[in-house]
C-alpha cells in the first residue's frame, strides 16, 4: 500500500462502511502546511505520531512538542497490542510492522533531553516583549534597550545581561533619552520586575550559551531516516507564554536563517505546533502579522508547519487559510461556539457529495477523522471520511532509563549540556562601572588631600601638639616661636636660658611681695 513519494495516511470508507480507498499525502506538497484538529481524546496524538513517522520514514527530519509525554514512544519498538492489529487488518494495512525511530530529545530545562537555549539578542525584542507581557510604552524601552546593545558592543546573552542594560538605562536615562528618544524610568521598572517573574518561572533556563543550531533539528541518519527531535513540554506547557515564544522564535530561526530552495520532492524539514491555540491567545496584531509572514514565506524554504489543535477557530483565519493539507478529528457541538467550530471545520473542506461534512464532524470515532490533502498542481483533494492508520511506533510514554540510553547515543550528546558564560553585557558594563568608581575615588582622594595641604600651610602649632621639632642643618634641634613678622626659629640653649630667666625673675617677685605683706601687718 505504500507509494513512492507519498504518506499513507489510512483508508476511507463509504457511508455504508464498506472500504474506499487509501489515502496519501503527496510528499512534494509536505512544506504546504497543515493542521490537524479535534476534540480532546478523538486520536489527534496518534495522528501526529502516524505523520511523523511517516516523514521521517521518506528521510525528512521532524520536530515536534511532546506535550504529555506520548511521543516518546516513537523512540522504542512498537507493541502489537490488539486494537492496533485489528485497525490494521480492517483498513487492509498489510504492510505494517512494529518499528523504532530516530529520536533526539529536548528540553528547556535539561531534565528530559538536551538543553536547548537561545541568546537574548537572537529572540529579539518583539518576541520578548510577547513573553514579558509588555505594553507598547515598554516595548519601546525595550527596542531602545536593544538599539543600545548594538551600537555600544554589548553582547546580549542571558539574563543578566539583560538585566544589567537595563539598570545602566536607569541609571543614565536623562543623557540616552537625548540620544535614542524618551525613556521612561517607570518603563525600565516595570521590565525589570517583567524579568524578576520570568526568573522565578524558570524562564532564564532558555538563554544563554551554547545556543541552538537549527541543523541540529534537521538531521538524517546513515540509513537515510528523518532524525524525530522531540521536545519534552510536559513541565514546559505550565508556562504557556514561554512555550509559545519558543515555538515561533524556532520558526523564526528557519525562516531566518535556511537558505530559499523554492518547491523540491519532499520537504527539509517538517515542524508541528501542538497546542497551537496558545500562539494566538491574546496575541497582540503585530505578532499575528509575524506568524502569517514567516508560515506564508517559510515553505519556500523548505519548512512545512502543522498546527495541531482542539478546535480550528483557534487559528486566525489569515493562518488557516495557508494550511493545505487537513485532518479534521471529531467535534462536540453542544455550545454555540463549538457548533460555529463544526461549521467552519466543515466550510473548509472541498465537499464530498457522498455524505454531509458538518453531520459527519460530530459522528467521527475514535482514530476515525475526515482528511483532505493537495493533489496534482496543488488542488484540495475531496474530502474523505478515513480510519488512520495504526502507528508503528510504541503508543504512550517511555521509561527513564530507556530515555535516558537514547540520549546517551544521541548524535548532540554533550554538545548542550554545559553552560558556556562568555563576555557579555553584563561583564562589560560592570567593568566600566568598576573602572569610572576607582577613577571617582581616585578624583576625592586628590581632593582631600589637596585640602589637607592647604590646611596644614595655614597653621602653626606648639612641640608635642603637632608639628615635631625639625632638624637644622647644623644637626641642632630648633622649636618655632610665632612673631609678628612671622616665624622664628631658635636653638634648645637658648630656649632654656629664657626659661630660668623666667623662673629666676619669678621667684624674686614672690620674695618681694611677701616682704611688703610682712611689712604691712605689723
Amino acid at each position: 500500500m505504500l507509494q513512492e513519494g507519498s504518506l499513507y495516511l489510512g483508508t476511507s470508507r463509504n457511508p455504508d462502511d464498506s472500504l474506499n480507498k487509501a489515502e496519501y499525502m503527496a510528499l512534494k506538497y509536505g512544506n504546504r502546511h497543515g493542521i490537524v484538529t479535534g476534540a480532546t481524546g478523538t486520536g489527534k496524538t496518534v495522528t501526529l505520531q502516524v505523520l511523523a513517522e511517516s516523514f521521517s520514514e521518506a528521510g525528512v527530519p521532524v520536530f515536534a512538542s511532546d506535550i504529555k509525554g506520548d511521543l516518546s514512544g516513537l523512540a522504542a519498538m512498537g507493541e502489537p497490542k490488539d486494537w492496533i492489529t485489528q485497525r490494521a487488518e480492517q483498513i487492509g494495512f498489510t504492510d505494517y510492522a512494529p518499528a523504532e525511530f530516530p529520536v533526539i530529545f529536548w528540553d528547556l530545562y535539561g531534565e528530559k533531553g538536551h538543553r536547548v537555549r537561545t541568546t537574548v539578542a537572537e529572540m529579539g525584542p518583539l518576541l520578548l516583549s510577547r513573553l514579558m507581557n509588555a505594553s507598547e510604552a515598554q516595548e519601546g524601552a525595550l527596542n531602545i534597550a536593544f538599539k543600545i546593545a548594538d551600537e555600544g558592543g554589548l553582547p546580549l546573552m542571558d539574563f543578566k545581561d539583560l538585566q544589567a542594560l537595563l539598570n545602566y538605562m536607569a541609571e543614565h536615562a536623562t543623557e540616552l533619552s537625548s540620544q535614542f528618544g524618551l525613556i521612561s524610568k517607570a518603563s525600565i521598572a516595570t521590565l525589570q520586575r517583567g524579568l524578576l517573574i520570568l526568573e522565578q518561572q524558570g524562564a532564564e533556563n532558555f538563554f544563554g550559551e551554547p545556543a541552538l543550531k537549527v541543523t541540529d533539528i534537521m538531521r538524517t541518519t546513515h540509513d537515510g531516516r528523518g532524525a524525530i527531535s522531540i521536545l519534552a513540554a510536559d513541565k514546559l506547557m505550565m508556562n504557556p507564554r514561554l512555550y509559545a515564544t519558543f515555538l515561533l522564535w524556532l520558526l523564526s530561526e528557519l525562516f531566518e536563517e535556511l537558505p530559499e530552495v523554492g518547491d523540491l520532492d519532499k520537504p527539509k524539514l517538517v515542524f508541528f505546533f501542538d497546542e497551537a491555540h496558545l500562539l494566538f491567545n491574546d496575541a497582540p496584531k503585530v505578532l499575528i502579522e509575524r506568524v502569517e509572514q514567516v508560515v506564508r514565506l517559510i515553505r519556500s524554504k523548505g519548512v512545512g508547519v502543522y498546527f495541531v489543535t482542539q478546535n480550528p477557530l483557534d487559528v486566525p483565519e489569515t493562518v488557516l487559510a495557508q494550511l493545505g493539507n487537513r485532518v479534521q478529528h471529531a467535534l462536540r457541538a453542544y455550545t454555540p461556539r463549538e457548533q460555529k467550530a463544526v461549521k467552519t471545520a466543515a466550510d473548509t473542506f472541498r465537499p464530498n457529495p457522498a455524505f454531509d461534512c458538518a453531520d459527519a464532524i460530530t459522528q467521527l470515532g475514535i482514530g476515525e477523522a475526515l482528511v483532505s490533502t493537495l493533489e496534482a498542481k496543488g488542488i484540495p483533494s475531496m474530502v474523505e471520511r478515513t480510519l488512520i492508520r495504526p502507528p508503528s511506533g510504541k503508543v504512550g510514554p517511555i521509561d527513564d532509563a530507556t530515555r535516558q540510553k537514547v540520549m546517551n547515543l544521541s548524535p548532540v550528546a554533550g554538545q548542550y549540556d554545559i553552560d558556556l558564560d562568555s563576555e557579555s553585557a553584563y561583564e562589560i558594563l560592570t567593568a566600566r562601572a568598576k573602572k569610572a568608581a576607582d577613577a571617582e575615588a581616585a578624583r576625592r582622594a586628590a581632593e582631600e588631600k589637596a585640602e589637607s595641604g592647604e590646611s596644614a600651610a595655614g597653621r602653626w602649632t606648639l612641640p608635642g601638639f603637632g608639628d615635631e621639632p625639625e632638624e637644622t642643618q647644623s644637626g641642632r634641634k630648633t622649636t618655632t616661636t610665632k612673631r609678628s613678622g612671622g616665624y622664628q626659629r631658635e636653638t634648645v640653649i637658648e630656649a632654656a636660658m629664657k626659661s630660668a630667666a623666667r623662673s629666676v625673675a619669678t621667684s624674686v617677685g614672690r620674695a618681694l611681695v611677701r616682704g611688703i605683706l610682712g611689712s604691712l601687718r605689723r
